[in-house]
């Protein structure tokens, strides 16, 4: 389960909102002052992010929360969106570089467009699974415990 806190800041019914930042991994460093990416990433502010979370635990705004999210989950995502493109370009390459030696086509940027081609219809078939998948209760947060 991979772990974050977050603050409550609405609630309606059985769910609730709750707001987490998004640290960089700068920001946990003991050398932050003396390192340049350190400096960088003080520089830029950290991003909120917020999630709906079906909750029967007794909370108020303001309350500090522990939310997790199943590594299953986490390790499904980041397949599809890194492996779908990479499948779909390959498949696009062979079949570009397959099409020149049958002499289908005559120039080798044609397949180099093909391979593109593959790789963007991979993008398109990654975020039309996540978006189906999205509203599916496995793939949300849970609400773990309250801190105070």
């Amino acid at each position: 389960m991979i772990e974050e806190q977050a603050q409550v800041i609405a609630i309606e019914s059985d769910f609730i909102t709750v707001e987490g930042i998004v640290k960089s991994t700068c920001s946990g460093c003991q050398q932050l002052d003396s390192c340049g990416s350190g400096q960088v990433a003080k520089a830029f502010p950290h991003k909120k992010t917020t999630y709906l979370i079906s909750s029967d635990k007794p909370v108020k705004i303001g309350d500090r929360v522990l939310i997790g999210l199943s590594e299953k989950v986490l390790l499904s995502a980041a397949w599809q969106v890194y492996m779908w493109p990479l499948i779909g370009l390959f498949i696009g390459s062979l079949l570009g570089q397959f099409l020149v030696e049958q002499q289908i086509i005559s120039h080798e940027l044609f397949a180099l467009l093909i391979g593109i081609l593959g790789g963007g219809l991979g993008f398109y078939l990654a975020r039309r699974q996540q978006s189906k998948l999205l509203n599916m209760p496995q793939w949300s947060p849970i609400l773990l415990k309250i801190i105070n």
